[in-house]
């Protein structure tokens, strides 16, 4: 059985089972995936947690205030994977960019696999892109922060991202009408961002924050989604690896 820890936020939650379910769609109601969604949506909020602060290198934080906010997050995250842990979940998705942040230290204390997803969408670039290539990222201000994308990316690929005018005005404000439950306005406001990364050349453009493809996909097909020839999809990709982890 399939674990998810939803809630971040709960849109994108239901967004991820939805393609794990369309991805796996069988004739009867029994060839459908097993899977268990937590609906954690009283996670403290990830961006917010993140704040100015960091870890450094050697993985000590900046201040007191920045490691008891990451500590917070990271009870958080913990209490909801025990849970799936506890109910017999063969591995857990987490879809939420922003929350691998934790990602390191909430291995350690699980003891079954948890699929990372920023890992999970550069295994899945390599096939479709070109090393050295121009791959633009959409994402929240604290995914940019933690590089948790560019941890992986950055030896391969030059990220770009939008400017921090285009983050606030586009981004930022696409995100939260998502949120909101007002898709349309978030498909309006993501549109300058996107226009900005293909200016710039970008080959792809990954939509590094879970909210991102319901703002653009929304009144979409999921064929369209699936043959997209210039968005990454995390939440795709990590249906497409869950269902295959699933079958192994």
């Amino acid at each position: 059985m399939i674990g998810i820890l939803g809630g971040m936020g709960t849109q994108a939650g239901l967004d991820f089972c939805n393609k794990l379910a369309v991805l796996n769609r069988g004739k009867i109601d029994q060839e459908y995936p097993l899977f268990l969604l937590y609906n954690k949506s009283n996670i403290p909020g990830r961006p917010e947690s993140i704040g100015s602060h960091t870890k450094n290198l050697s993985n000590r934080f900046t201040n007191k205030v920045s490691k008891k906010k990451y500590t917070q997050v990271l009870k958080s995250l913990l209490k909801g994977c025990k849970l799936l842990e506890k109910n017999k979940c063969k591995f857990i998705v987490i879809p939420c960019n922003t929350a691998h942040y934790w990602f390191d230290d909430l291995q350690k204390k699980i003891n079954i696999p948890i699929i990372n997803m920023p890992k999970e969408v550069f295994k899945f670039t390599k096939k479709k892109c070109k090393k050295n290539s121009k791959v633009g990222l959409l994402a929240t201000e604290g995914t940019l922060k933690t590089g948790v994308y560019k941890n992986f990316f950055e030896k391969n690929y030059e990220l770009i991202e939008p400017s921090s005018k285009l983050q606030k005005l586009s981004v930022n404000k696409a995100i939260k009408f998502v949120k909101m439950g007002n898709v349309k306005a978030a498909a309006k406001a993501i549109k300058p961002a996107i226009n900005s990364l293909i200016k710039m050349k970008c080959k792809k453009i990954i939509l590094g924050c879970t909210e991102l493809p319901i703002a653009i996909f929304a009144f979409k097909s999921f064929k369209n989604i699936k043959s997209s020839k210039i968005f990454l999809d995390p939440n795709l990709i990590l249906a497409q690896s869950a269902m295959i982890k699933n079958k192994n």
